[in-house]
């Protein structure tokens, strides 16, 4: 890529695909796979996520939302599309739009299955979820016979798949948690195979679950993180490669005398003569207050610049003393380094956090497809 002249969050779709393939390798040929592009894809595009994950062959997509599938469907995405958090005001446009619905309590099974009868429609593909500890959505275990009885005899919806999700599956001390949540999706998912009188496919896994629990990816897994570039572990992440970066250039350069405060609220005061620039990037950006103050580091020319004072909405300061830059040279905030993981940990907090906080008035440009230039 050329050398940026503004802020723009690069995504690598050649990564991407990287990312897919090392995960896909870990499963069995006949496991489906499911692209999770939820929340504009981590902060990235949601569409042309979405389209290279069909050119590479994903089974099915994820959204958190109806109105994010919503767009995926007006962009030409055809894959099937599970909206994993869908609100019952939207159920009749969700059905517009051929999208399928996780439903995940008694009161969502119950109006879907109202709006569907309304609706004529017959077959329409969903769903079940179920609590097997992550304690957030889903069944729990003493729904079954609700679930069945609910199910029985209609023909407006049919139960493609039951799902769970795991709570901590990139943590080594809750290995026995985890297995725990594999054995009780598993009782469950055969218990309801043999109250409904069918046999829905299963998925469990995220993208830890992928790396660390193999054994029970079922029928279908799912993956988010590790899509962009992340395994929740050092050594996985040495092995997949990110597919954002966000550059910018530095505006304005500074000489700051001993004494002198940089920024609102004086948040940083120079102990001597140094050198600093300010960057076309704030809060307004994604890049909050937390990481002023020191506490995280960006890129120039090969080097560490940490940022110094408080963030602005539109501007970030940062320490270039010792560092041979100037007016207009590209700034690395993440990327390759630091990486969103350690850029994020050094404000102690997530790189999913970080990745799905980047302004959407940050211009995306891509690489790494011959669809995209």
């Amino acid at each position: 890529m050329p050398k940026t002249e503004e802020t723009v969050l690069e995504i690598d779709l050649s990564a991407l695909e990287h990312n897919y393939r090392y995960l896909r390798a870990k499963l069995a040929s006949t496991t489906k796979f499911l692209g999770v592009v939820k929340a504009f894809a981590y902060g990235s595009d949601a569409t042309k996520i979405a389209q290279k994950l069909e050119q590479l062959g994903a089974d099915y997509l994820a959204v958190a939302y109806t109105h994010e599938g919503i767009s995926l469907r007006k962009a030409g995405i055809a894959s099937p599309i599970l909206v994993l958090h869908p609100q019952p005001v939207n159920f009749t446009v969700l059905m517009d739009h051929q999208l399928e619905p996780s439903l995940y309590s008694p009161k969502i099974l119950a109006k879907f299955l109202e709006v569907a009868r309304k609706q004529g429609q017959k077959k329409y593909p969903v769903h079940l979820k179920f609590n097997t500890g992550l304690n957030r959505l889903g069944f729990w275990e003493n729904d079954a016979d609700y679930i069945a009885e609910k199910l029985a005899g209609q023909k407006e919806v049919e139960v493609l798949s039951i799902f769970s999700h795991l709570a901590a599956s990139e943590d080594p001390a809750e290995k026995a948690f985890t297995r725990t949540q594999i054995a009780t999706f598993t009782k469950i998912a055969t218990e309801m195979d043999n109250k409904m009188g069918c046999h829905p496919f299963r998925h469990i896994l995220n993208t830890s679950g992928i790396l660390n629990y193999p054994e029970a990816q079922f029928d279908m897994v799912r993956s988010g993180i590790g899509l962009y570039g992340f395994g929740n572990e050092a050594s996985i992440d040495a092995q997949l490669r990110p597919v954002a970066t966000l550059k910018t250039v530095i505006s304005q350069i500074h000489k700051i005398e001993p004494n002198e405060s940089v920024g609102y609220n004086r948040a940083y005061t120079s102990e001597g003569y140094r050198v600093t620039a300010t960057l076309p990037l704030g809060h307004a950006d994604g890049i909050g207050r937390q990481y002023g103050n020191g506490k995280a580091w960006v890129t120039v020319k090969g080097a560490k610049a940490p940022i110094i004072g408080n963030v602005c909405m539109d501007m970030t300061m940062i320490d270039v003393t010792g560092i041979d830059c100037s007016e207009g040279d590209e700034v690395i905030v993440f990327g390759k380094s630091p990486s969103a993981e350690v850029f994020a940990a050094n404000a102690h907090t997530i790189s999913y956090e970080l990745l799905t906080g980047i302004s959407q008035r940050v211009r995306r440009i891509f690489s790494g497809d011959p669809a995209t230039h």
